[in-house]
């Protein structure tokens, strides 16, 4: 699946739809593949679940991490590195951006929309049609196009990342395939995989599987581990 997308893999969606965890994902696996990796943490807005909290993980896999300056501290400003700017330019190997979660979020990616069509760019958009606000096909294609309007850049791809956290079964990826074809109908942008967690065996879906495991914790399940 990773191997049809673009150099630069732009990640974007709504607050709750899982980008981060698919973001990391997609890293691990093509660093586990050899290829050269960096990612780039561009939620600038929300200092929560985000790759900069993956520092230790990615070191261990090789991936190269580029985050906001202050990330992760009490003093955390939107300030990105000017590597960043050499990253999406001219970096080598992989490199796939993390933006925040919504067209907010987006307008920093604008930024490097010229650098990001020179170089050619696959961007997805992460949809879970159970996340908590409850939106339907028609609020969600709105959005989309307001962070498209924002980073001046065009979603190439759905994907579908539909979870209830541990709740998560067949029967819930089963049953948002309707969500998920409405939206690729309304917006014209094709599905490009299907997200599932360890421990579940994909049903019966119109996309290719794209096997995750949940990097992305909320705080509650973290405090358990202690």
């Amino acid at each position: 699946m990773i191997e049809s997308l673009a150099s630069r893999v732009v990640v974007c969606g709504h607050y709750g739809a899982g980008k981060t965890n698919v973001t990391v994902n997609l890293a691990l696996r093509c660093a586990k593949a050899g290829e050269e990796v960096t990612v780039v943490d561009m939620d600038i807005v929300n200092p929560y679940f985000r790759t900069a909290d993956f520092t230790g993980l990615f070191r261990e896999a090789g991936v190269r991490l580029l985050a906001p300056v202050y990330a992760n501290t009490n003093l955390d400003l939107p300030v990105l590195p000017p590597s960043v700017g050499a990253a999406v330019s001219s970096g080598r190997g992989r490199v796939l951006l993390d933006v925040g979660g919504d067209d907010d979020g987006a307008v920093a990616l604008g930024g490097f929309s010229e650098a990001l069509t020179r170089a050619g760019y696959s961007m997805l958009y992460v949809v879970n049609s159970r996340r908590e606000l409850e939106p339907d096909p028609a609020e969600e294609a709105a959005l989309l196009r307001r962070i498209e309007g924002a980073s001046r850049l065009g979603v190439t791809h759905l994907i579908h990342n539909t979870n209830l956290g541990r709740e998560t079964s067949q029967e819930v990826l089963a049953e948002s395939v309707p969500y998920l074809q409405e939206l690729s109908r309304v917006t014209g942008i094709p599905v490009l995989a299907a997200a599932v967690g360890e421990g579940i065996i994909p049903p019966a879906l119109p996309w290719q599987a794209l096997p995750v495991r949940i990097y992305v914790k909320p705080p509650w399940e973290a405090e358990e581990k202690r």
